[in-house]
């Protein structure tokens, strides 16, 4: 009985034994760096991904991702004309690796919702609310970089790092949008209409060009013909097609021919 008592003491032991050993073994996930939670208190530094030892029981280890987040979402706001806009983006960033410990001891683990979503929408609403609603549209490029700014200033630069964001998508009401459309066909009207006129215009100029240089050759010929008689009968040469004139008393007669 007392062998059978020393026996299962020993197995339990054991079982402790082993317990603790495996309690004190820690992983890290490639891509994630580790916080080392003691009691309750942090340790003052963040743990490189692979194996370690820690103490048993008292202490764990708490993963944090530092690969590249992507952050998918959409948003409501106005524009400077009082316009609803809804904005697609994306916006991705990396957590510092060095700063796992201290972001996991002041912010948390849900750091995103406390450190980057309000600057996120405080960001799109100010800029976005800064244009013109039609101006917004062929200035997208423009007001992303200003967004983007805007994040890499005020997001918390010991946490948070390589922050990008993208403008995936703009919509406005389908009213709005009509409109948008609407005018972009009159200004298209009214462009035709201005170069058909310059068109118009420019062959009426080439007209009168034209005529004012006819007008100039037939004054100069005019000229020509009253100072040079023989002139007078060069152009009648020039002109004659070989026939003898008909009569109706009949016979022909040679043309240019001087009777005295």
């Amino acid at each position: 009985m007392e062998f059978n008592k020393k026996f299962y003491i020993k197995c339990a032991a054991a079982v402790v034994a082993l317990v603790a050993l495996i309690s004190s073994i820690y992983y890290i996930s490639p891509g994630f760096r580790g916080t080392l939670v003691t009691l309750g208190n942090v340790h003052q530094s963040s743990f490189n991904n692979g194996i370690g030892f820690k103490w048993p029981f008292i202490s764990s280890m708490k993963e944090t991702d530092v690969r590249t987040q992507v952050l998918t979402d959409t948003a409501i706001t106005y524009t400077k004309d009082i316009q609803t806009a809804t904005i697609g983006f994306t916006m991705t960033y990396n957590v510092v690796p060095e700063n796992v410990h201290s972001l996991y001891e002041k912010i948390g683990t849900d750091y995103r919702t406390k450190l980057i979503i309000p600057y996120l929408q405080d960001a799109i609403k100010d800029v976005v609310g800064g244009w013109v609603a039609q101006d917004l549209v062929a200035n997208r490029d423009k007001a992303r970089t200003q967004i983007m700014s805007v994040l890499q200033h005020k997001i918390d630069k010991r946490y948070i790092q390589n922050i990008s964001f993208q403008i995936t998508n703009l919509d406005y009401s389908d009213n709005f949008e009509q409109a948008i459309e609407n005018k972009v066909i009159a200004e298209q009207k009214a462009q035709e209409a201005v170069n058909n006129t310059k068109r118009i215009q420019e062959e009426a100029n080439q007209k009168v060009i034209s005529a004012k240089a006819d007008a100039e050759a037939m004054s100069i010929k005019a000229q020509a013909l009253e100072k040079n008689q023989r002139l007078v009968d060069y152009e009648a040469v020039q002109k004659w097609d070989g026939k003898m004139p008909q009569y109706m008393l009949g016979g022909s007669a040679m043309p240019f021919i001087n009777l005295k």
